[in-house]
């Protein structure tokens, strides 16, 4: 995932510091999430549950992240594809309810996790469901922002 998001940087990098900002956001969550679920280099946490404090941390991290994917990002690419035409307009009306999906996986393991009195048996099958809706997410912005990269050479 960190591979990827370095590739979203050296495609659309400097471009709109907007987008920056939304891309270094998506970076710490990702980070965020590698520590809780102990995967590399945070694997000496491979074998223990997280600390609530961690677990806040990357529910206010993953909120953060889709409030400005839906309240910043996305209304600037919905302004730019107004003004470029139908065919992306269409391509964001196609993509927005997608994406929307893992919002609502976002929201509901925060609440259920974020109040850092929770529910551990199953911690580990909604994180690992929510990181994959995350994972399509990541996909699905990646496509509506090359598609306006690609089309106009510049965002909004």
């Amino acid at each position: 995932m960190l591979e990827k998001v370095k590739q979203a940087r050296q495609q659309w990098g400097g471009s709109n510091l907007l987008i920056d900002t939304w891309l270094n956001k998506r970076q710490e969550l990702i980070v965020t999430y590698c520590q809780i679920a102990g995967i590399p280099p945070y694997e000496e946490n491979a074998h223990q549950l997280p600390k609530d404090e961690e677990i806040s941390e990357f529910c206010n991290r993953l909120v953060d992240y889709v409030s400005t994917g839906h309240f910043e990002v996305y209304r600037e690419v919905v302004s730019a594809c107004e003004i470029h035409g139908e065919s992306s307009i269409f391509h964001v009306d196609e993509l927005i309810p997608k994406i929307s999906v893992s919002t609502e996986m976002a929201l509901e393991f925060t609440e259920k996790y974020a109040d850092n009195e929770h529910v551990f048996n199953k911690f580990d099958t909604h994180l690992s469901t929510l990181i994959e809706g995350l994972e399509q997410r990541f996909e699905l912005e990646d496509q509506l922002l090359s598609n306006l990269h690609e089309k106009y050479s510049t965002l909004a």
